[in-house]
């Protein structure tokens, strides 16, 4: 899985990075091998002003299934990336359970005297 951070309006520290990593790979670990590449964009909306303006929007983009985009804004941008990133995987989990709920309706199971008709 290919994890790009990206920061606006102020300074990336290792520290916030590193958490980032962590979290997406830690939620999104389960369907890993639906996932090309997570942009995690974290952006301060207000600047030095303060308030609840910390903003984590992150993209996954899947192989064959769209992406997934979720977005959360925050006072405290480690909050923000911890819930974007939580549901960011509770999403994923959700679509690839209803393509895969999907795919079996569309390719029905042989039973034993259908397979002896050909």
């Amino acid at each position: 899985m290919q994890i790009d951070i990206q920061a606006r309006n102020f300074p990336l520290t290792d520290a916030l990075r590193s958490h980032a990593v962590r979290r997406l790979r830690f939620t999104l670990a389960c369907c890993d091998q639906y996932i090309q590449r997570v942009v995690m964009r974290l952006s301060d909306i207000n600047g030095p002003r303060g308030g609840e303006d910390k903003r984590c929007h992150v993209q996954v983009v899947l192989d064959g299934l769209g992406n997934v985009v979720v977005e959360d804004t925050e006072a405290d941008l480690y909050v923000a990336i911890d819930r974007a990133s939580d549901r960011a995987g509770r999403t994923l989990v959700r679509r690839i359970d209803r393509q895969k709920t999907l795919s079996r309706r569309s390719h029905p199971i042989e039973t034993g005297a259908q397979a002896a008709d050909y």
